[in-house]
C-alpha cells in the first residue's frame, strides 16, 4: 500500500512538473524610449503568444526554462531572447535599417516618418540599375518601361510635344505631377501642350534635362499629395535623389538602332564625385545624347499620303548636373544642387500636297514637309543651409529656375505672301 502511494505521488509531481508555467513581464521600447505598440510576442516553435500594448508591455507564460521568446515589429529588427527562467524583461528595439536605408518619404515634411507609416505606396527605382536592363537612355522612356503608373509616349506633327514628351502619373495632366530634386520644387517647361497631344493646354516638367548618370534613385508617391504641395501635386509626386559619391568615376557609352535601320541613339556620359573636406562632396556629370529620327509611311486607305514624314524628331540633347554639400559645426551643412541642358530638335510636321490651299506651287511644285526646329534651354540651381535650432529641424533653401523654348519652322511658307513668302521663319 506504502509503495503504491508513494508511486501516486510522484506521478503527480511529474505531472504537475511538466504543466509548470512561469508567467514573463516584459516592456517593449524604442532607441528614443517610446514604448513600441503592437509588436508580436510568441515563443518560438509553439503558437503560444501575446501583443505589446498601448504602453509597450505584455505578460506572456512559458513553460521550459530553455524557451526562447521571439519579438517581432514591422520596422523594427526581430529579437530572440533566452528567458533562463525570467520573470521580468525589458527590451529596446532597434530600427530595421538596412530595409529602410536611404528611404526618403516624399508628400511629408515630418522627418520621423518612415514608409512603414506610409498609408499610400511610394515607389523606389534605383536608376542605376535599371537603365541597362530596359535599353532606354532618356529620363521618360526608362520610367515609361520600369513604373507602371507613369506614361510617357513620344509625340509626331504635335507642334512642341515633338520636341518636349508629356509625362503623367495616373492617368491625369502633366501639370498636377509635381516634380522635386532632393526634395526641392523643378521648375516646368515653358511649352504649353497643343493639338492632339498628351495633356493638352498643360505645362509639365521636363524630365530629359535631368542626366540619367546624375541620379541615384527616384521616389515616386503614387497617390495625391496636394494638401501638402498644391494642386501640380494631384497626381502625386515624384522625388529625383541625385549622386553623392566621391572618388568615383562612372562612365556609360550606349547606342542602338531600329530594324529599319533609323532612331539611331548614341549616348556618352560621365559621373566623378570630388571630397570637400572630411565629409563634404561634389558629385559632378556630363551627358550627351543623340537620337536620330524615324521615318515612316502615313497613308490613306486608297494608298495616298496624307503624312509623307511621320516619326520621332531628331535630338541632340547636352546635359550637366553637381550635387554638393559640405558640413559646418553643430550638425549643419550648406549644400547646392543644379545644372544645364540645352537642346536642339528637327521634327516632321504635317504634309501640304501640291494641290493644297496653304501652298504656293511655284515655291513649292510637288507640296511641301515643315519642319519644326527647336532651341531648349533649361537651367536651374537650389542652394541652402540646413541644421538644428534647439529642437526645431530648420532647412533655409532658394530654388531657382529657368526653361527657354525657341521655335523655327523650315521647308515652310505663308501662302497669303504668295510667291514672295520665305521658307524660314523664326
Amino acid at each position: 500500500m506504502k509503495r503504491k502511494i508513494i508511486f501516486t505521488l510522484l506521478m503527480n509531481l511529474m505531472v504537475l512538473s511538466g504543466f509548470s508555467q512561469t508567467n514573463l513581464t516584459g516592456v517593449l521600447k524604442d532607441k528614443e524610449g517610446s514604448p513600441v505598440v503592437g509588436a508580436t510576442v510568441i515563443e518560438k516553435g509553439t503558437n503560444n503568444g501575446t501583443f505589446s500594448d498601448e504602453n509597450g508591455s505584455f505578460v506572456l507564460s512559458y513553460e521550459s526554462n530553455d524557451a526562447v521568446i521571439v519579438i517581432q515589429m514591422l520596422g523594427y529588427a526581430t529579437k530572440e531572447i533566452k528567458t533562463e527562467g525570467r520573470t521580468s524583461l525589458e527590451v529596446v528595439m532597434e530600427d530595421e535599417n538596412y530595409r529602410l536605408s536611404g528611404v526618403e518619404i516624399v508628400g511629408t515634411r515630418n522627418l520621423n516618418r518612415t514608409s512603414t507609416e506610409t498609408p499610400v505606396a511610394v515607389e523606389i527605382i534605383p536608376i542605376a540599375q535599371v537603365t541597362n536592363a530596359v535599353g532606354q537612355l532618356d529620363m521618360n522612356q526608362v520610367l515609361q518601361f520600369v513604373a507602371p503608373s507613369f506614361n510617357s509616349n513620344r509625340q509626331s506633327g504635335a507642334d512642341g510635344a515633338d520636341h518636349i514628351d508629356p509625362a503623367t502619373l495616373r492617368g491625369l495632366g502633366p501639370d498636377q505631377t509635381l516634380v522635386l530634386i532632393n526634395g526641392k520644387r523643378r521648375h516646368q517647361s515653358s511649352l504649353v501642350n497643343l493639338y492632339g497631344t498628351r495633356g493638352r493646354g498643360n505645362t509639365g516638367t521636363d524630365l530629359n534635362t535631368i542626366p540619367a548618370a546624375a541620379i541615384e534613385r527616384i521616389e515616386i508617391l503614387r497617390d495625391g499629395a496636394a494638401a501638402q504641395y498644391g494642386s501640380d501635386a494631384i497626381a502625386g509626386v515624384i522625388n529625383v535623389v541625385l549622386k553623392k559619391t566621391t572618388e568615383e568615376f562612372n562612365g556609360n557609352l550606349n547606342g542602338g538602332i531600329t530594324q529599319k535601320g533609323d532612331g539611331e541613339n548614341l549616348n556618352v556620359n560621365g559621373n566623378y564625385g570630388f571630397r570637400l573636406g572630411e565629409e563634404g562632396y561634389m558629385n559632378v556629370t556630363a551627358d550627351f545624347l543623340r537620337r536620330g529620327n524615324t521615318l515612316r509611311d502615313a497613308t490613306n486607305p486608297d494608298g495616298s499620303y496624307y503624312r509623307r514624314k511621320f516619326g520621332d524628331a531628331q535630338v541632340d540633347n547636352f546635359s550637366s548636373f553637381f550635387n554638393a554639400a559640405f558640413p559646418l559645426s553643430n550638425g549643419a551643412e550648406v549644400y547646392a544642387f543644379g545644372g544645364y541642358n540645352f537642346r536642339s530638335g528637327n521634327a516632321f510636321a504635317w504634309t501640304r500636297d501640291a494641290a493644297d490651299d496653304r501652298n504656293v506651287p511655284s515655291i513649292y511644285p510637288n507640296g511641301f514637309d515643315p519642319e519644326i526646329i527647336s532651341n531648349i534651354a533649361d537651367k536651374s540651381l537650389s542652394a541652402g543651409i540646413r541644421g538644428k535650432i534647439g529642437e526645431w529641424s530648420v532647412d533655409f533653401n532658394n530654388t531657382v529656375g529657368d526653361n527657354m523654348f525657341h521655335y523655327y519652322v523650315n521647308n515652310t511658307l505663308n501662302s497669303s505672301l504668295g510667291a514672295k513668302s520665305p521658307t524660314r521663319f523664326d
